[in-house]
């Protein structure tokens, strides 16, 4: 309810509102748009010009309570723009700032995994990281790439079973 109230108060250009908006789910921002990017300074940019983006069309936003979902999927596009940009592809490459499970995540692994995800295409990466490192649903991941769920749940499929050939494991 309170997410909708500010939505309602952004949108009549209380910038204040929009702000609030945003610091509340900050640390969720940072490690979408850092998934994407790759490094800090790329996430932060992407943020900016996602606040930029928001501050600029709030007004257009129809159902004030699908806020995070529409600014969400502002910011994989801007993160997508700016990499477009750099003229480097580096879809959801590294993760080593973000703050994981250290028993889960040891330096070793880490590398290992991402060395085996780097042989999947950006398409299987991309799903892959959103659905086991963000840990969303099929839903939210259908809604933010703009695909149809079982498209996502195919990547999954596809991603994890090229994954565990890449480790060894089934063929």
């Amino acid at each position: 309810m309170q997410t909708e109230v500010l939505v309602r108060n952004a949108k009549n250009g209380d910038k204040d509102a929009l702000v609030r908006l945003i610091m509340g789910r900050e640390q969720d921002y940072y490690k979408l748009a850092y998934v994407y990017t790759g490094n800090r300074e790329d996430a932060l940019d992407a943020m900016e010009d996602m606040i930029v983006i928001l501050y600029e069309n709030i007004e257009r936003l129809k159902k004030d309570e699908a806020f995070y979902s529409w600014s969400r999927i502002i910011l994989v596009n801007c993160c997508k723009n700016l990499l477009r940009k750099k003229r480097r592809i580096v879809f959801l490459d590294t993760v080593q700032e973000m703050a994981f499970d250290d028993d889960l995540c040891h330096k070793d692994e880490q590398i290992v995994l991402e060395a085996h995800l780097s042989k999947l295409t950006a398409k299987h990466q991309e799903v892959l990281k959103l659905r086991f490192f963000l840990d969303w649903d099929y839903q939210t991941i259908s809604d933010i790439l703009k695909i149809p769920v079982g498209t996502v749940k195919s990547r999954i499929s596809v991603g994890l079973k090229k994954l565990k050939e890449s480790l060894g494991g089934e063929k």
